[in-house]
């Protein structure tokens, strides 16, 4: 591996769970790691597929777990979402939301119009990862797909990790609902490349000089390849070395953990 490569990196796209901590648990040297891009003189922005919580809650979280952060170091699926619909001509479009109530608060703060009414005008329903999903949810959703409405997912991550596993992620909910209605979203969030992208342009960085660091490759390391930029899988998450020898997804760099690009950054 060209580990030279890694120690020039100006901007550090990183994912969270699995990557930097497990629930409340923040993992040895992520501290450091962050600490020392701050010192090198680089910077880091964080993305998460996780629509179920917003930024200020990530905030919050990463300063329980003494880590310096704004909401300007924060991209979610989210916000990856939101700019997708005002592309997209859906500022004027009604929206059954399949999400929590933090990810309804943000569509509603930006401009969209929702309802929980399967039987108004509903144009598109918007799938996140739910953990307030309750069966009336997902017979709505499948009359509204029985319909034709728009169908958006804000991430196709099949499962999100906790302290004692894993919990069905929006994309183990989205295969449910395609096994019920044949119907198959149109996803944002990784490994699509947009949000790289943003980061990129939020932090006035090149390609060459940006990293994408993260613990799935059909998420975080797909988003970097589709980027084109370097990727680092760290074995800290849901992968494990087997899983990158059956995958298609290949990262430039396979670590240990942050604590191992820490000791690279170091020795520089």
């Amino acid at each position: 591996m060209d580990l030279d490569r890694l120690r020039q990196k100006r901007l550090f796209l990183l994912d969270m769970d699995g990557t930097l901590y497990l629930d409340e648990n923040l993992f040895d040297g992520a501290a450091e790691f962050l600490q020392c891009i701050r010192d090198r003189g680089g910077r880091y922005l964080f993305l998460t597929n996780n629509s179920s919580k917003s930024g200020e809650a990530y905030v919050e979280k990463m300063h329980r777990l003494g880590i310096e952060a704004t909401r300007e170091d924060f991209l979610t699926s989210v916000d990856a979402t939101i700019l997708y619909l005002r592309e997209h001509g859906g500022q004027d479009k009604l929206y059954y939301v399949c999400g929590t109530e933090s990810f309804r608060s943000q569509l509603r703060e930006a401009g969209f119009r929702l309802t929980d009414d399967r039987d108004a005008a509903v144009d598109t329903l918007l799938m996140g990862f739910d953990t307030e999903l309750t069966f009336q949810k997902l017979e709505d959703a499948c009359i509204l797909l029985g319909r034709g409405v728009d169908y958006i997912a804000t991430n196709p991550d099949w499962v999100c990790p906790t302290w004692y596993g894993y919990v069905p992620d929006c994309g183990s909910v989205c295969e449910m609902l395609y096994r019920a209605t044949q119907r198959r979203p149109h996803v944002i969030g990784k490994p699509k490349p947009d949000m790289a992208y943003l980061a990129m342009k939020a932090a006035g960085a090149s390609a060459e000089e940006t990293v994408v660091i993260g613990d799935r490759l059909y998420t975080d390391i797909a988003c970097g390849v589709n980027a084109g930029v370097d990727t680092v899988l760290v074995l800290s998450g849901e992968t494990g070395e087997a899983d990158i020898a059956a995958s298609d997804v290949k990262p430039a760099f396979v670590l240990r953990d942050v604590k191992e690009y820490l000791e690279l950054l170091k020795r520089a």
